[in-house]
């Protein structure tokens, strides 16, 4: 049998170091044979496959709402929505990940814009993806022929294959974000896709108050028995705002009665869960609401895998590795693995309907604990 070498890409590099072999003329050919057979040595790339800790080729970065948003209505002027593009979605492109759309390594994160009147159509794709409104209302998704309704604040998850489409009902345009962990399945190559009805139907065009999975499963601590959850993630389309709100204020009044309740001093926290089975809404992302009263600063934190924060309401000062940055309503910023990240609050009554800084987070969270690398560090403690 004969062999056909190609043109190799593998270049090993002899190089004169305390922790590489002595350079001599045998291990350079040596070396040769290793490019010709496609092997690579562990010895010369030890330290960039295994580092003492993670080291993210993203970087820690802010996007700006107020810039975000114009653009946005300036591609709904000139971008139809429609076969091929399918979505007025614009991503979040992380500036040391090669201009690719990824926010980070594992997720996704876009705003989308739809006009008046429109419908983006019907399509499934096997990545996990949900939606979170920041402000404004009047768009419905359309999610198995289920129509939910969007408004601010809500958090709308969508496992992976699943049809679903979009229109919107009002006079008014409307923007949201999408997360998705797009980048997780592409680097693993697990992706698929299929185009849906190119028209919902009237009986989808209709704007109920409540979607058929609200009304099965939105009832705190109530499990339908004459169903059974389906798919990868809950089956609850819609968590809405007035369930969130209320749960975070009750955990600030609690702190300040002496009861417990936050994670630490002045910082709240839930967690969006499938009801059927208390675990993540997603099976790669895991998302909460925080709200970090005026005036607290949250414990430095580095965390395996990346996560995402939109501002929902108020302001504060973000510190993310050497980066340090003022943020407001509705600007995203990504906190890449093993990063440190701290937040101080500086809400107020002009700026936050609650007076404290709400931050929406997802991340990739559930993908490490299933397979048992996640790990948290806490300055301060033993985490």
């Amino acid at each position: 049998m004969t062999t056909t070498h190609i043109d190799s890409p593998v270049h090993i590099l002899t190089e004169d170091s305390p922790d590489q072999p002595t350079p001599t003329a045998e291990l350079s050919a040596l070396y040769r044979g290793f490019e010709k057979e496609l092997l690579v040595p562990l010895w010369t790339e030890i330290g960039d496959l295994m580092p003492a800790h993670p080291q993210s080729k993203a970087t820690p970065y802010v996007w700006r709402w107020d810039s975000l948003l114009p653009l946005a209505e300036e591609a709904g002027r000139i971008v139809p929505v429609g076969r091929g593009g399918e979505r007025r979605a614009i991503a979040l492109a992380n500036p040391s990940l090669g201009g690719k759309p990824f926010v980070s390594p594992t997720l996704w994160a876009a705003i989308q814009y739809l006009l008046p009147g429109e419908d983006a159509p019907e399509h499934r794709h096997t990545q996990h993806a949900f939606r979170f409104v920041v402000e404004g209302e009047g768009v419905w998704t359309v999610v198995g022929r289920d129509p939910v309704a969007m408004g601010r604040g809500d958090f709308l998850p969508q496992a992976g294959w699943n049809w679903h489409a979009h229109h919107n009902a009002t006079d008014k345009p409307m923007a949201w974000i999408d997360g998705l962990d797009i980048p997780f399945q592409y680097g693993n190559e697990t992706q698929f896709f299929e185009f849906g009805r190119e028209v919902i139907s009237d009986q989808e065009r209709i704007t109920p108050a409540r979607s058929r999975s609200e009304r099965l499963w939105a009832h705190p601590g109530l499990t339908p028995v004459g169903v059974s959850a389906a798919g990868a993630g809950t089956p609850l389309l819609a968590y809405r705002w007035e369930h969130t709100d209320g749960a975070l204020t009750d955990q600030l009044e609690l702190e300040s009665e002496g009861f417990p309740g936050v994670v630490e001093p002045g910082h709240a926290v839930v967690r969006f869960t499938n009801p059927s089975t208390g675990g993540d809404v997603l099976p790669t992302i895991r998302t909460e609401m925080h709200r970090v009263r005026r005036g607290a600063e949250t414990a430095v934190r580095r965390e395996v895998g990346s996560s995402v924060y939109q501002v929902f309401d108020g302001s504060g000062v973000v510190s993310v590795g050497s980066h340090e940055w003022t943020v407001t309503r509705g600007d995203l910023f990504v906190v890449p693995s093993w990063q440190p990240y701290s937040v101080r609050s500086e809400a107020g009554s002009t700026d936050s309907d609650s007076g404290a800084l709400d931050l929406f987070r997802f991340s990739d969270t559930p993908i490490f604990e299933a397979l048992q690398q996640n790990r948290v560090q806490v300055e301060g403690t033993h985490s």
